[in-house]
């Protein structure tokens, strides 16, 4: 059982930057797809960024240019880098651990085994 805790949410103002945290016990990410993944109030959630353990990544179009996934193995911890950040950014975010180390489909939920809590991120305009 891999348990994931995210940190690093809060308030920004628009053009800022965040970096969320995603701690893992029970099992180490190394091996693993992990991902980053959004909820914004009344909205569906959305795939944000996924990486694998040879460090390829996926980025959805929305966050190109301005996100970056990144994880670092000796603290068993993926991070989610955002910058340029717009108040349609705001949500809550959340890490998932997949256990395969496959990328395919890595931007869907349903690929993905473990789940954090969550942590909020809100953009003020």
């Amino acid at each position: 059982q891999v348990l994931l805790v995210e940190s690093g949410g809060g308030l920004v103002q628009a053009g800022g930057s965040l970096r969320l945290s995603c701690a893992a016990s029970g099992g180490t990410i190394s091996n693993r797809v992990m991902g980053w993944f959004r909820q914004a109030p009344e909205k569906e959630g959305e795939f944000v960024a996924s990486i694998d353990r040879d460090g390829k990544t996926l980025l959805a179009n929305s966050v190109k240019g301005r996100f970056t996934i990144s994880t670092d193995n000796a603290v068993n911890t993926v991070y989610l880098q955002m910058n340029s950040l717009k108040p349609e950014d705001t949500a809550t975010y959340y890490c998932a651990a997949r256990s395969s180390g496959s990328m395919e489909l890595s931007h869907l939920r349903e690929v993905y085994d473990y789940w954090g809590q969550g942590t909020r991120v809100t953009v003020s305009s």
